[in-house]
Formats: C-alpha cells, structure tokens, sequence
C-alpha cells in the first residue's frame, strides 16, 4: 500500500498537465478532516494517508504518495442541508443570522453568497425554519470553512505577516486612562431594563 504523507494545497505550483493526468480520491467531508485515514484512488489503488495532526484535505488538494504519485482530491457529494433565505419573507441578511446562531454551537458551516451548508441535522433544520429560512436536503460537496485560527495549511494559522505581505495591527487602546471613563450606574431611574 502506498503512503502520501505531504499535500500541495489545490494542487499550487504543479502544472496543469500533472493535476489532470492525477488519479483522484473521492472523499466525503468525514474523512477528509482526518489526518490519517486508507482510501482507495480512481485507478484501484490503496492508499494510507499520515498528515499532521489538524491537517483538512480539501477538494482540489493534491496528495504526494511516497513513490512520488500525485493523487488529486476530489470533495464526495453528500448529504447535507442547504439553507436560503426565503425571498418573500426575508432577506439575505437572515444568512448571517444562521450562520451566527450555527456558529454559536460549533457547527461546521459551508458559507457561500446565497447559502449556507451544514451536515443534517433536524434539531438545527426546525431552528433553522422557525427563523423563516429554506432549509433543503441535497446531496452536494460539503466545503466547511475552517476555524478562524485553524493551521494545517489551509487557513489562517495566526501569522502576522502572511501571504499577502503586510500585517494586521492590532488597534491602539484609547489613551484616556480607564478611572476617567464616566460609570454607567444601575440604580432606581436608570432608564432601561435588565
């Protein structure tokens, strides 16, 4: 059994000839946030793949077996939910609503312009309806995006200077010292409710 224990993210730098002519592995979102898994390529053969650990094989990654073969992954349609936004009652903005609410309980989230994906789940299909969404089940690729601190190569692992060459400062804090800051007191007449 070949071993792929490297992987060129969508393939970077190879040339279109070699992506093309590569066998594919065609794998549902279950496996591919494995880092160490068996699967069997488009040509029969089998293949044990040993990553680093929180490594997420994405469609269209490229596997580099030991031989030196390339097998191109392939996302496996799958079950899942795909949620829109209902047009007569709704707006595109009751999306970020979902996926805030989704997020909230870990859910892994496909985010796209005009939908979200998630993995079945009729407890989240009901709260997802009763929030006046279009909640369908499909059988389609599912893409998740990764956390926002997520590393393994195929998100924003927190570096300050990457990719694209500049960094992301952080905002300076006020230099109003914090005892000069008026309180905002609770008391009879406050005003508001609690």
């Amino acid at each position: 059994m070949r071993q792929a224990s490297k992987l060129i993210s969508q393939g970077t730098g190879l040339a279109a000839a070699l992506r093309k002519r590569a066998a594919t592995l065609e794998l549902e979102w279950d496996t591919r946030q494995k880092s160490r898994f068996e699967a069997t390529d488009s040509a029969g053969s089998s293949m044990g793949v040993f990553l680093p650990r929180g490594t997420v094989v994405r469609g269209g990654d490229v596997l580099v077996a030991d031989d030196g073969s390339l097998v191109r992954v392939v996302a496996a349609p799958q079950a899942v939910l795909k949620i829109t936004h209902c047009t007569q009652h709704g707006t595109p903005y009751d999306l970020i609503r979902a996926a805030y609410h989704l997020g909230n309980r870990h859910v892994p989230i496909e985010l796209k312009p005009d939908h979200l994906k998630i993995e079945p789940d009729h407890v989240l299909a009901d709260m997802l309806r009763a929030m006046h969404l279009i909640v369908v089940a499909v059988n389609e690729a599912f893409e998740p995006e990764n956390g926002a601190y997520a590393s393994g190569g195929h998100g924003h692992s927190y570096d300050p200077e990457h990719a694209h060459g500049h960094t992301h400062e952080t905002p300076k804090r006020s230099a109003i010292p914090i005892a000069a800051a008026t309180p905002h007191v609770h008391g009879p007449g406050c005003g508001h409710d609690h």
